[in-house]
């Protein structure tokens, strides 16, 4: 790995993860700024509290955005692995510190899952499903993601990983965990909103 190719690398993870899906949709569909409701942040949880739908589209659009990141570094500079994951932290970091919203984006949990899902699945299926679990027991997302997301390096280090990989993906789960700052605070206060699995 040269500096010149670690430096594409993030940028094109950059760049691709800074593509702000939830703001451009609710803008296009419902002629409203997502920044302005709910957390303000641009990611699919944010957007849903708009459109479910929209919200949807957004999750997907996402994590397609950081799988686009590793598949185009790959594709760039065949067999050095370490690059792709390289282009996955900047499409997380893109996701988070959008350039052309000032900065301010989303939490990056979508475009992590779809950045790491090619590189490393085993392990975010694992991080999945404790997710998954989590969420269904105390239906707080926010938790769920900060918990699954702070296992997610641990349990690629069991499964093989080790390395700059594995340093990598520390680093992104940690810009994620540290956005959630403001969740943790409610958790704490005991206000933050629980999701509801039907309307009553």
């Amino acid at each position: 790995m040269t500096m010149r190719e670690i430096l594409i690398s993030a940028g094109i993870g950059y760049l691709l993860g800074s593509i702000p899906f939830g703001y451009l949709l609710v803008r296009a569909f419902r002629g409203a700024d997502v920044r302005t409701t709910g957390s303000g942040n641009i990611g699919a949880t944010n957007v849903a509290r708009t459109s479910p739908a929209l919200g949807a589209v957004t999750l997907v659009l996402d994590a397609l955005k950081g799988a686009a990141a590793v598949l185009f570094v790959s594709r760039l500079f065949p067999g050095v692995n370490n690059l792709a994951f390289v282009a996955a932290l900047a499409a997380v970091a893109g996701h988070i510190f959008p350039v052309w919203l000032g900065f301010r984006g989303g939490k990056g949990v979508a475009t992590g899952l779809g950045s790491f899902l090619l590189l490393t699945p085993k392990a975010i299926l694992l991080a999945l499903a404790i997710f998954v679990a989590l969420a269904a027991a105390f239906r707080l997302v926010a938790l769920a993601s900060i918990i699954a997301t702070a296992s997610f390096p641990g349990l690629a280090l069991l499964l093989g990983e080790s390395g700059k990989p594995v340093l990598l993906m520390a680093t992104a789960a940690l810009l994620i965990i540290v956005k959630h700052h403001q969740n943790v605070g409610r958790m704490l206060r005991g206000t933050e909103s629980k999701f509801k699995f039907r309307h009553t």
